[in-house]
């Protein structure tokens, strides 16, 4: 589960994310990473549209992508950064193990995990 002070809830922090940072796409996922000048825990937050499925899909896909997150959160920079991961249509078919995959290429696309 992730933590309360690393849960990304607020409009402001998502358009900062999304405008202001750098972004890594997969075919399934896409993730905004940015950093900012406050004293935060870094927090990650999810964008689960309606275009990956209906309702049970995407709750579905949020809680393992969620998981994904919380599992990862040791390599990601402890303080000042903004992590949305949004996941795209073929997301909802993907098992988790397919999701770790692609997170973890999109991080390391950010320079944010070691590679290999």
């Amino acid at each position: 589960m992730l933590a309360a002070e690393h849960r990304l809830r607020h409009r402001d922090d998502f358009t900062v994310a999304f405008r202001q940072g750098r972004r890594a796409g997969t075919r399934r996922l896409v993730l905004h990473w940015a950093t900012t000048d406050r004293a935060h825990p870094t927090r990650v937050g999810f964008v689960v549209s309606k275009a990956v499925g209906g309702s049970v899909q995407r709750h579905r896909t949020q809680r393992r992508l969620r998981h994904l997150a919380a599992d990862r959160l040791a390599v990601l920079p402890a303080v000042g950064g903004l992590l949305v991961v949004r996941a795209l249509p073929g997301a909802a078919e993907a098992s988790s193990a397919d999701l770790a995959v692609d997170v973890d290429r999109g991080l390391k696309r950010l320079g944010l995990a070691p590679g290999d």
